[in-house]
C-alpha cells in the first residue's frame, strides 16, 4: 500500500513511520521486562473509575470484586528460556513452560471482565522449588494491593486460594475476600460444621426458583467464626453454601466460599452469587484469550529472557483496550454487538486494512457501520 498509494495504515491507525522487520522487533523485546508497560493497566482502571464505567461492576459492600486465576500460556519439550518452568519427567524429557496469574475484575451479572496487572510464574531469584500460582498471588497481592485497595477489592479464587497464608495478607492489606472452600482441603473447619449441624445450629435460607423450563430449589447454609486450619493462631471465616436441588432431589450445583464478610440471612445470597463469578475468569478471560482471536497458546516468539512474557502482556492489554472500547466508544460498540463474534471484527478489521486505506480508526469504524448499516445519530 505504501509502495502504491504512498500511505499506509499503519501510519494513520498506529503512528508508525518506520517498521523494523520481525526478528529486529523480537530481538529488542527479548530485553524489555514485562513491568515497563504493566502502568498501563492501571491507567486504564483509572480512566474507567473517573468515567463511572466501574460503577456497573461493584456489587456487595459496594466493592469490586477480582477474580485471581491461573493459566498455562506455553509448552514446549525442546524451545526454553531461563524463565521457563520446567517439570522433569522420570523417562529423561523436559517440558518447559510458561503461566501466569491474571487477576480480572468481573461482576455476576457482566459479561465483560477488567483485566489487571498480572503476575507470571516463573524461576524467582534465591529460590530452589519451583514457582507456583499461589506463591505468584502472593506477589501480585504485596505489589499491587495498596494501589487498589481504596477503591474497594473482595477477592475471588477457588480453594488454591482459600489459605491461611494468602487469607491473612488480604485482611493485612485490608482486602475483602469471598474463596472456594472444599472439605477435603479444610478438615478441621468441617469438622467444626459437622458439630454445628448435630447442634441444628447451622442457619438455613430455602428459596424456590422458576428457571423458565422447571422449578429449583436453592438451600443456603451459613456459620460465622470457624477456624481456618488446625492451628493456635488460625484465622476466623465465615462460611456460606449454596445446594440447588430440582423437586426430585437431584442436586445440579453445590459449592461452598470462606469469607471475612459476616454472613447473614439477609446476605448469603449475594455473597454466594459473588463468589460463583469466579468461573469468569476462567471462561470469559482465560477462554476468551485462547478461543476468541487472541491465541495466547500460540507460541509468537520466545527468545531467551522476557520475550514470551511480554507478548502475552500485550495480549492482555489489547483484551483490555478492547472492552475500554466497548464501554467508552459507542461506535466500537455498535460494531462489536452487530458482529457475531471477536474473531469475525478481527477477520475484518485484518481484511479492510489490508486492501483500503483509512485516514483513522473512526473512519474505518464509520466505514463499517454503513457497510452494516448501522443506525447512528452523531451529538457531537
Amino acid at each position: 500500500m505504501q509502495q502504491t498509494k504512498g500511505k499506509n495504515n499503519a501510519q494513520s491507525l498506529f503512528g508508525l513511520t518506520q517498521i523494523p522487520c520481525t526478528n529486529h522487533i523480537k530481538s529488542l523485546m527479548d530485553e524489555v521486562h514485562p513491568s515497563y508497560v504493566t502502568p498501563v493497566f492501571k491507567y486504564l482502571f483509572d480512566g474507567l473509575e473517573k468515567s463511572g464505567h466501574l460503577d456497573g461492576f461493584r456489587s456487595y459492600d459496594n466493592n469490586l470484586l477480582v477474580a485471581f486465576d491461573g493459566t498455562q500460556y506455553f509448552a514446549s519439550n525442546t524451545i526454553h528460556c531461563d524463565n521457563c518452568s520446567r517439570k522433569h519427567h522420570k523417562n529423561g524429557t523436559v517440558t518447559y513452560s510458561h503461566s501466569v496469574v491474571t487477576p480480572v475484575i468481573v461482576a455476576p451479572e457482566n459479561n465483560k471482565v477488567i483485566a489487571l496487572q498480572p503476575e507470571f510464574i516463573t524461576p524467582q531469584d534465591g529460590h530452589d522449588k519451583q514457582d507456583c500460582e499461589n506463591a505468584a498471588a502472593k506477589r501480585w497481592i504485596d505489589q499491587y494491593a495498596a494501589e487498589y485497595q481504596p477503591f474497594g477489592i473482595t477477592v475471588l479464587g477457588d480453594d488454591l486460594y482459600c489459605k491461611q497464608p494468602i487469607c491473612k495478607k488480604l485482611l493485612d492489606q485490608e482486602l475483602d475476600f469471598i474463596l472456594v472452600c472444599k472439605p477435603d482441603s479444610h478438615k478441621t473447619l468441617y469438622q467444626w460444621l459437622d458439630e454445628l449441624d448435630a447442634m441444628q445450629t447451622i442457619e438455613t435460607v430455602v428459596e424456590k426458583r422458576w428457571t423458565g423450563k422447571t422449578h429449583e430449589i436453592d438451600t443456603y447454609r451459613f456459620a460465622n467464626k470457624l477456624p481456618l486450619r488446625d492451628s493456635e493462631n488460625a484465622i476466623d471465616v465465615n462460611w456460606c453454601e449454596l445446594t440447588t436441588t430440582l423437586p426430585d432431589g437431584k442436586i445440579v450445583y453445590k459449592n461452598a466460599f470462606a469469607t471475612n464478610f459476616e454472613v447473614s440471612k439477609s446476605n448469603v445470597k449475594q455473597i454466594v452469587k459473588d463468589g460463583r463469578a469466579r468461573w469468569k475468569v476462567e471462561n470469559e478471560n482465560n477462554n476468551v484469550l485462547k478461543n476468541r482471536g487472541y491465541n495466547i497458546e500460540h507460541n509468537f516468539g520466545h527468545g531467551n529472557k522476557h520475550l514470551s512474557s511480554l507478548l502475552l502482556t500485550f495480549n492482555l492489554l489489547a483484551f483490555l483496550f478492547h472492552t475500554v472500547l466497548e464501554l467508552m466508544d459507542e461506535k466500537y460498540s455498535l460494531v462489536r454487538a452487530e458482529l457475531p463474534t471477536r474473531k469475525t471484527f478481527f477477520d475484518d478489521v485484518r481484511a479492510l486494512t489490508r486492501y483500503m486505506y483509512f485516514p483513522s480508526w473512526e473512519a474505518m469504524l464509520t466505514f463499517m457501520m454503513r457497510g452494516l448499516e448501522i443506525e447512528y445519530a452523531d451529538t457531537s
